[in-house]
């Protein structure tokens, strides 16, 4: 192998874990604290949290899936493991709106993070 062919190997491979350090390990179990929020608004409106209940209920009924807006920024997309998957707008319903924990294993591709919620609890809102 020629130094110039070589040298490309290291770059690579030191970029393929420059990138896997800085994410977290797939299907790692985390916890993540936010609130839960229709997809659209998080997008568009760049919120922070929910505007209301009302409104967060209101974007789900018409088809916006719901999503977990955490603390510093990352939105989190609730996907089923099954195949075929399942939506998760009706397990969040009632958590729409609501600053929540959820816990479960997170999984990244591509700069997106999906949670595959094991458990989910509402918290106080922060002031």
């Amino acid at each position: 192998m020629n130094f110039r062919k070589a040298s490309g190997a290291f770059v690579a491979a030191g970029l393929v874990f420059a990138i896997s350090a800085s994410a977290p390990a797939a299907g790692e179990e985390q916890t993540v604290e936010g609130y839960v929020l229709d997809s659209a608004c998080a997008f568009v409106k760049n919120l922070k949290k929910p505007v209301s209940r009302g409104c967060a209920v209101a974007c789900a009924q018409a088809g916006s899936a719901l999503v977990i807006l955490a603390d510093d920024g990352t939105i989190y997309w609730p996907i089923s493991g099954t195949v075929p998957a399942r939506g998760q707008n009706a397990r969040l319903m009632k958590y729409a709106g609501a600053r929540v924990m959820a816990n479960g294993k997170v999984l990244e591709r591509g700069g997106s993070r999906a949670i595959l919620i094991e458990k989910i609890e509402p918290m106080p809102e922060k002031k």
